[in-house]
């Protein structure tokens, strides 16, 4: 009997298939274990046979799922010393282990590969030398188990976390997971302790997404993640830092900032398509229907005001800086046209929650008919001004166009909200009810399928 749920995968229009509704996996044991962990090593002949007999004598001590419940897997990393042949014996003396031989480098890769791989529903992995405490575990990977969360990390920098470790370490630490907050809006607060687990319906969609094959595999993993609405669960750890690991410090942390660059380059311009992955459980309490309560306009307001604000600010520098040049008029409208094109596109992605290239050269284009009636209102009160003034300053000019402007901005959120961004779940809800219609009637006449056949 498989340990995952039953279920089938629901389709949704255009043939795309969305996940199911998170499930708590079975409480009995099968064929296939619940729980894959991975070790990743590179010539760890050393510390690798004292790793895997200890961790596979706490998973068989505390592990609630019993013999069969879980496996160790070994994914060797194209080691030249003995690590090979230890790991093989290893796996010939414990049911529980197995060895994944690649011939390339990168603990990105080798989780890929393995996991890829995998037929156990919840998968993890921790470094070879066990600087996390292994009574973390089970709190790392029972949330995922019982379908709370779709990833979990274990943290040291929780406030419930204890850490042994150099200054030095402590430092990049908790640097590189400042420049992750800044840069890149991480939420999570440990990218990089090797204690990790994630579903593997989830791994399923995000893995494809991942480019990096080395240390910054799992950060890209998690940036992902949370950027597609996924909830990450954290765990405060043990750690006790490795005075003798072979991680390069220099060399990883230069190939992490790059990694940061490109991830962000490709956010900013919505080269990810994690629409796909938005919230694809269908279990988000956002998305129900609640009579009276208007759907997102709270979080809506504040993100237009905030980036109201901004775009208003970047339109008045431009207008002070090439009034000289061109006069009032022609510097309004080059300052309201460049604003503009910014304003639709920090709204589309911050306000409305739009990603991705669908349709954004309409909604730009949308956005200039907005810009078009802003044009109206900012252009016509200077008009209005010179006639009764003559020759207006400076600070009048501003004050008049705060003021139209500041009229002209509820008229835009109204037109983002009802025309730009339309909420599709709203403008499409006859549709929505044909689908659930289809899927019902899709349930009732495969009952046993399996969601293990995606």
């Amino acid at each position: 009997m498989s340990s995952e749920p039953k279920h089938t995968p629901v389709v949704e229009r255009h043939g795309r298939e969305r996940l199911p509704v998170r499930e708590h996996l079975p409480a009995w044991g099968g064929g296939v274990p619940v729980l894959d962990v991975v070790v990743p090593v590179y010539n760890e002949e050393a510390d690798l046979e004292s790793c895997v007999r200890r961790l596979h004598a706490h998973l068989a001590r505390t592990f609630p799922y019993g013999q069969g419940g879980f496996r160790i897997t070994v994914a060797d990393n194209a080691s030249s010393d003995r690590t090979p042949e230890i790991a093989a014996r290893l796996a010939g003396e414990l049911a529980e282990v197995r060895v994944h031989r690649l011939d390339q480098k990168g603990r990105g890769r080798a989780l890929r590969a393995v996991w890829a791989g995998s037929d156990a529903p919840v998968l993890a992995y921790m470094d070879v030398d066990l600087s996390t405490d292994l009574n973390a575990l089970l709190p790392l990977v029972a949330p995922l188990i019982s379908g709370h969360s779709d990833l979990a990390i274990g943290s040291r920098l929780s406030r419930g976390s204890r850490v042994v470790r150099g200054t030095k370490r402590e430092f990049i630490s908790r640097t590189y997971n400042l420049i992750l907050r800044g840069s890149l809006a991480a939420r999570f607060s440990d990218a990089q302790c090797g204690f990790k687990a994630i579903r593997r319906d989830v791994a399923e969609r995000l893995l494809p997404m991942v480019e990096d094959t080395g240390w910054f595999f799992d950060t890209e993993l998690l940036v992902l993640a949370e950027r597609a609405g996924l909830r990450i669960h954290e765990v405060p750890v043990d750690w006790v830092d490795d005075p003798d690991s072979t991680v390069h410090i220099a060399r990883t942390a230069a190939d992490d900032l790059k990694g940061v660059w490109r991830v962000g380059r490709a956010l900013a311009v919505g080269a990810l398509s994690l629409d796909r992955l938005a919230r694809p459980f269908g279990d988000d309490p956002r998305d129900r229907q609640l009579e009276g309560v208007p759907r997102g306009l709270a979080r809506q307001l504040v993100g237009f005001c905030v980036v109201g604000v901004l775009s208003t600010l970047f339109y008045l520098l431009l207008y002070s800086l090439s009034r000289l040049g061109l006069g009032a008029q022609l510097a309004n409208a080059a300052a309201l046209f460049v604003s503009a094109l910014a304003n639709t596109a920090a709204n589309r992605r911050l306000t409305f929650g739009v990603r991705g290239r669908d349709r954004a050269v309409r909604h730009q284009a949308q956005g200039l008919v907005v810009f078009a009636i802003g044009l109206v209102l900012t252009s016509g009160s200077l008009a209005a001004l010179d006639a009764a003034v003559g020759d207006p300053s400076h600070g009048t000019e501003l004050t008049v166009l705060i003021a139209a402007n500041l009229a002209a901005t509820v008229l835009r959120f109204l037109l983002f909200r009802i025309w730009v961004f339309p909420d599709r779940r709203t403008t499409g809800e006859h549709e929505h009810e044909h689908e659930l219609e289809y899927e019902n009637h899709d349930h009732s006449q495969r009952p046993h399928e399996s969601g293990a056949a995606r």
